[in-house]
């Protein structure tokens, strides 16, 4: 530990922390653009100056490191001008759009400026010319509004190593993009949206389908049907000033209702369904000698990151759709039989949490219901922006409730929203499938957690001992497939999460995200999954009669043509 002052005060931290950490731990507010907390810190765009006693240069207190019996100052003349001078020459070359920004009123950039008391831009000239990139079905990249903080660009390469941005060029015409400032669609980009989630500003957001989805709500001749993932409710209340981990379920559905959806359905039942249909895959590939390891496939981000850079090892994914694509086609067939609705009058809406979800619904491969599956995806802030457009009064909503036959779930649909959920809720239902004995704890807590990989062997009667692994970051992922492909670990089932902390954070989710947030919206669909009666995806009486009346069985004839599908081979560059 050292000891340094902070405009006066003692502070105590670890030897090699950084200035700006110390200040923190003392309580005192040093405003950063490109400092990214947990992950970045480069000092690039000096917003974060200080005065420190004894030296000439202000010092960028991201990268800084405190020493021992340093005197830092954070509030003098010299520094308030230089930070305002830093914002001023950034919003110079800025496109004065605020009213009609994505991030206004959450944009960290304006933000600054408020608090540094610009009122006027003293630096007229030539701003740079970008160009909008809406190639994607996902995000949108306004390279007018990038500021050059390089956070989405850490992001792409250290936490997802994927690379699909980088910065280009120097001086006035630096520019982050593609390689060879090709569109987003035609770079080997995953659709996760980790780099909208991190950008101070409006220069990548998701792609909105806001307007179309109220144009299918107020057509009389649609019958527009909406679905919700588990992390969803555990996060939309932050839109609305609720702590995070709160969970809004009921208002949630409330509010779907009043914007005119005709039913709202739980993506959790088919997370529910998954479980049979996967599970069923892995305890048949590990009795009858299929390919191993079997690799979870309900992360379209993390399909797009294998079919790009691991394609060899397409054939150990598991062939079950994504929850959400389940949904879709079962809302077309099933659901339209019973209700007596032509499908080709339904409109699917998916309310996620998830960018790469976008992406998803439009794959080719995804219309096993003779239409597309699922018509459009909003993600969580687009849901939220909904609600307020219409005027709704979230905090005075009674609790909605899911509609029948698709909204009944079990706690484990709900735990699919967090790292390891998926996991867990396989375990449950393959160990009890398998030995035909009930589990007597079905809390698998060594899956759980904010660890990049975890590992753990499950002995299973009859079976052996089943040995599993959870990666979440896609950085992570790639630490996982090398050891499957150098054959140095004897998996028999892992799950990956395209996003760190799985969908609680996807790139939908409401800004900004931390560790904090990622763990107090897991523990908020955990405390769902304690609070249930029914914790396992095969006791769902909802899963066990669409099987009766519709399915058939798991990996059936009608099964494996609605809830299963391939993926295909890309170019990783």
């Amino acid at each position: 530990m050292i000891r340094l002052k902070i405009d006066g005060r003692d502070v105590e931290v670890e030897e090699g922390s950084t200035i700006l950490e110390a200040a923190q731990k003392a309580n005192v507010h040093i405003p950063t653009l490109c400092y990214l907390p947990e992950v970045q810190a480069i000092g690039a765009c000096r917003v974060c100056l200080v005065e420190v006693e004894g030296n000439k240069m202000l010092q960028a207190s991201c990268v800084a490191p405190a020493a021992p019996g340093m005197s830092v100052l954070t509030n003098t003349e010299r520094v308030r001008k230089a930070r305002k001078f830093t914002v001023e020459m950034l919003l110079s070359n800025h496109p004065f759009e605020c009213l009609t920004c994505q991030r206004n009123l959450n944009c960290e950039l304006q933000s600054i400026a408020s608090d540094l008391g610009i009122r006027d831009i003293r630096f007229a000239g030539e701003k740079s010319q970008g160009r909008i990139d809406k190639s994607s079905p996902s995000i949108t990249r306004d390279q007018n509004k990038c500021i050059l903080c390089r956070r989405c660009v850490t992001v792409c390469q250290e936490i997802q190593g994927v690379t699909a941005l980088w910065t280009q060029g120097r001086g006035f015409d630096t520019t982050v993009g593609p390689s060879f400032d090709r569109d987003i669609a035609d770079a080997a980009c995953t659709n996760c949206g980790q780099c909208a989630l991190v950008c101070p500003v409006g220069a990548i957001t998701e792609h909105e389908y806001i307007d179309e989805v109220w144009t299918a709500i107020n057509d009389p001749k649609k019958f527009v049907v909406i679905q919700d993932a588990p992390a969803v409710r555990a996060a939309l209340g932050e839109e609305f000033g609720y702590p995070p981990g709160t969970l809004v379920t009921g208002k949630m559905l409330a509010a779907a209702r009043k914007l005119g959806f005709d039913r709202v359905f739980d993506t959790n039942f088919t997370a529910d369904l998954t479980i049979l249909e996967e599970g069923t895959e892995v305890l048949n590939r590990v009795t009858k000698g299929g390919i191993l390891p079997v690799i979870t496939s309900c992360s379209p981000g993390w399909i797009k990151f294998i079919e790009h850079f691991y394609p060899e090892l397409l054939p150990n994914l598991s062939t079950c759709k994504s929850p959400q694509q389940m949904m879709g086609a079962l809302i077309k067939t099933y659901y339209a039989q019973k209700a007596g609705i032509d499908p080709k009058d339904m409109v699917v809406v998916s309310a996620m949490p998830c960018t790469a979800k976008k992406f998803e619904c439009q794959r080719p491969e995804m219309r096993s219901s003779g239409y597309q599956d699922v018509d459009y995806v909003i993600t969580t802030r687009e849901l939220a922006k909904m609600i307020k457009q219409a005027g709704i009064d979230f905090d005075l909503l009674d609790d909605g409730i899911y509609d029948d036959p698709l909204g009944e779930y079990t706690g484990a649909g709900t735990i699919f929203g967090a790292t390891g959920g998926v996991m867990e809720a396989a375990l449950r239902t393959a160990y009890e499938v398998a030995t035909g004995k009930i589990l007597d704890d079905v809390n698998f807590t060594m899956v759980r957690g904010l660890e990049g990989v975890k590992e753990a062997v499950i002995p299973v009667e009859g079976v052996g001992d089943l040995r599993v692994a959870v990666a979440h970051g896609l950085n992570n992922a790639r630490k996982i497939l090398e050891k499957v492909k150098e054959d140095k670990v004897q998996y028999h089932f892992i799950e990956i999460m395209a996003c760190p902390g799985g969908c609680v954070a996807g790139g939908g989710q409401p800004l900004p995200v931390s560790n904090d947030k990622r763990t107090r919206r897991a523990q908020a669909l955990y405390a769902e999954d304690c609070s249930m009666t029914m914790r396992k995806s095969h006791e769902s009486p909802s899963v066990k009669k669409i099987y009766e009346d519709f399915l058939g069985e798991p990996l059936g004839e009608k099964s494996h043509h609605l809830l299963h599908t391939k993926y295909i081979a890309r170019n990783k560059f």
